[in-house]
């Protein structure tokens, strides 16, 4: 930890270009006194957002027999109808991303040209991955490679002259080792380069506008090259309403994921029922332990609890490495590196596409999901990332966690498969949050790493509930950093009330479908977000 972190992270060290505006962080605040709490919330963002909130959580649980066909063919209008939309987005992402990693902006410093970084390495990574990937890893580390090998093995199904296998590009039919490329190279599509980019380029039009520019750490605050002092009004409202909206369904679909896998394992080990009732009662039970999390603060409680999950994943991975496939797991990661690049080119292409059910069904639902999370991740990441220079933030966010990410799929996934080649069609055939336990049931000591496997999807649980609620409260507080507690337990349990009224409105599908809805009209923001953060690097004073 650096000597900077008793001073106010706001103010810049060294050179900076920042932003002259009468704007004053949370002028636009009501501080009220109710018994013994205290709030400060920014008057209409927190009570638009808020009253939302809670007229969706009773309405869905008042009609949640009513819901669930509603929900499905929304998510599926949207991404079957919006697909090359979002392909396209996450394509200018990457390729922003990159950019800035050669570009001369990548001299830019955030916080100031004499700006210290406030986290080291391990922790920064830390945090950076349990954030930004946890509970997803978890659950579709065996399952995703699995699905996409299995459909591309089972080759193109045409029926009235449309395919409806969901294998991606043109399947590999009959071909184990090309399915297994194929299978690999779709993805690392989805969980390498593109959604990092998605992380990479909020999180630093956040962190830039904040530590260099002296703006509130709100969404708002990164269009001020473009809208100037109208972001203190509708204009600015509307994007962060939209920001808290798309975070809190964003975290709803991964808590309804991690409930979902959580609850499968249980049943595995302990036989406990698995259905529904077992999942509220876990999102209950973790988002009261992300509410003591939230209580505790950033570096007692997120910061701790990432650095114990980290040393449990990677223990799990190294498990695995070593009692399962060694030599196909180790040989397997850059071949399937290779694989992903070979087949970059046609995964990312949005129009024209053959395997529309994998690029409407897999890839734009991924992309929204992704974008829903960004602003949750990215103001996250811009938080811990005070000191870093721009190329430094770009290389370390999106090339660290895509290569830890390629690791992570080439040991679970890659052990899988060579399982299902190998004869073992357990895992293959177990329902999908179930597949991770399932994989390792033939491995040595599968009750004790099964039981592992649960407490890292419990703690990523946490994790993401515990810093969501943090950023979803700073942007609701008008930019306030470190508003007071009960605002962040407030936002804490919502987001465990939305998990559970559409669970029970619908499952999954209805968990997918608000990620969807809110990623799209997100998606536009962050576009223009880009070029205004460009707007913002371009004046900012370089490192020699």
């Amino acid at each position: 930890m650096s000597e900077h972190d008793s001073k106010d992270p706001m103010i810049p060290d060294g050179e900076v270009n920042p932003i002259n505006t009468d704007y004053q962080i949370g002028q636009d605040n009501i501080e009220l006194k109710i018994g013994p709490f205290g709030l400060d919330i920014h008057n209409r963002v927190f009570m638009i957002s808020g009253l939302t909130v809670i007229a969706f959580v009773i309405l869905t649980l008042a009609f949640q027999s009513h819901l669930e066909p509603g929900f499905n063919s929304m998510r599926n209008w949207l991404t079957s109808n919006l697909d090359w939309f979002f392909i396209s987005a996450g394509n200018i992402f990457v390729l922003v991303c990159l950019f800035l990693i050669v570009s001369p902006m990548g001299k830019v410093r955030l916080g100031g040209t004499e700006a210290k970084p406030d986290f080291s390495y391990l922790g920064w990574f830390s945090m950076l991955f349990a954030a930004g990937m946890g509970i997803g890893l978890m659950f579709f580390g065996v399952s995703e490679p699995l699905s996409h090998f299995a459909s591309s093995m089972g080759g193109t199904v045409m029926e009235n002259g449309v395919r409806t296998d969901w294998a991606p590009l043109g399947a590999a039919a009959g071909d184990a080792l090309g399915a297994e490329r194929l299978a690999m190279a779709a993805t690392i599509y989805h969980w390498g380069l593109h959604p990092w980019a998605i992380y990479a380029v909020i999180a630093l039009g956040l962190a830039l506008f904040s530590y260099n520019k002296g703006l509130p750490l709100t969404m708002r605050s990164v269009f001020y090259p473009l809208l100037g002092e109208r972001i203190w009004g509708w204009p600015g409202h509307i994007i962060d309403i939209l920001a808290v909206f798309a975070t809190l369904f964003g975290l709803a679909t991964s808590l309804g994921f991690g409930a979902s896998q959580a609850a499968a394992g249980l049943n595995y080990l302990f036989d406990l029922p698995q259905g529904t009732t077992t999942q509220v009662l876990l999102i209950f039970g973790i988002t009261m332990i992300a509410m003591l999390s939230v209580v505790a603060g950033l570096e007692a409680g997120v910061k701790r609890l990432s650095e114990i999950n980290m040393s449990l994943a990677v223990l799990l991975m190294l498990f695995v490495i070593l009692v399962g496939p060694t030599l196909a797991i180790l040989t397997g990661f850059f071949a399937n590196l290779a694989a992903y690049f070979e087949h970059l080119p046609a995964l990312s292409n949005p129009i024209g596409r053959e395997d529309s059910n994998f690029a409407s069904g897999w890839t734009a639902f991924y992309w929204a999901w992704w974008i829903s999370w960004s602003p949750f991740v990215g103001m996250f990441i811009a938080r811990v990332s005070r000191g870093r220079t721009v190329r430094e933030f770009m290389i370390s966010v999106l090339l660290i966690p895509s290569a830890a990410c390629v690791l992570w799929m080439t040991v679970f996934g890659g052990t899988a498969i060579s399982q299902f080649v190998g004869g073992y069609t357990g895992a293959a055939e177990a329902a999908l949050p179930l597949q991770l336990f399932s994989m390792l049931d033939v491995l040595p000591l599968a009750q004790i790493t099964s039981f592992i496997a649960i407490i890292l999807v419990v703690v990523f649980f946490v994790t993401s509930s515990d810093s969501g609620s943090l950023v979803i409260d700073t942007i609701a507080a008008g930019g306030k950093v470190n508003a007071p507690t009960p605002q962040r337990v407030f936002w804490c349990t919502f987001e465990g009330l939305i998990a559970v009224a559409l669970l029970l409105g619908g499952g999954l599908v209805a968990l997918q479908a608000m990620a969807v809805s809110t990623g799209f009209p997100f998606t536009i923001v962050l576009l223009v977000a880009c070029v205004a953060t460009l707007k913002g690097l371009a004046s900012e004073p370089r490192l020699g």
